[in-house]
């Protein structure tokens, strides 16, 4: 997370809608010698304190998981390139402006018994945004299948004890130049998802430089 206090003013039920609507982010635990890290949709709980997942049984972090283990997961938004010229001030440098959320816990497996529960949850959350497209259910599949299907992967549950989010949209400029910026990475953009992150950036803020 962005050291910078400026970029981290976003509440923690901002942060956890943010990270909700994504649904998809990278989970990272300590491992022998460099942190294990696997990419994983998710869906938190009505109140922000857990994230449901599911790991497949030969990752060697669902093996390395046996009890509560303390972790990590990265949820990451819009992203791009800002180059200084956009500004229109003097003695400028480049950057990258980013939206991103960390939920940190403490990971733990849940009972094979979850499974079912949790696959159609997080079913739910993703095809609900394909309506009027009638939702995929499992109800769709041959009752073998689903079984095998679901001895591959287990079901784990973060618990999550801290939410830090870095929202960093050229908060530390003034409108103007901001606003300029924004407009700049909607005609010509290097990054992930551009526009969504300019319309981040024409929010209003604060004038870093008036009182």
């Amino acid at each position: 997370m962005h050291p910078n206090p400026t970029f981290r003013t976003a509440t923690r039920d901002e942060n956890l809608a943010f990270a909700a609507e994504r649904g998809f982010g990278i989970l990272t635990i300590a491992g022998d010698g460099a942190p294990l890290m696997s990419h994983v949709p998710f869906v938190l709980d009505d109140d922000g304190t857990c994230a449901d997942l599911h790991l497949v049984r030969s990752n060697p972090m669902s093996t390395a998981v046996s009890g509560d283990m303390p972790a990590r997961l990265a949820v990451s938004g819009p992203d791009a390139y800002i180059s200084p010229d956009w500004y229109g001030l003097p003695d400028q440098v480049p950057t990258w402006n980013y939206t991103a959320v960390h939920l940190v816990g403490s990971l733990s497996p849940l009972p094979d018994g979850d499974l079912p529960d949790l696959l159609d949850r997080l079913s739910a959350h993703f095809e609900d945004r394909l309506l009027p497209k009638p939702p995929w259910t499992r109800a769709k599949m041959d009752g073998d299948a689903f079984r095998r299907m679901c001895r591959m992967i287990r079901p784990f549950r973060l618990s999550i004890s801290q939410v830090q989010g870095t929202w960093k949209l050229g908060q530390n400029k003034p409108d103007a130049a901001r606003r300029a910026a924004a407009d700049e990475i909607d005609a010509q953009a290097v990054g992930s998802e551009p526009r969504l992150l300019a319309a981040l950036m024409r929010a209003p803020f604060s004038d870093p430089n008036q009182g």
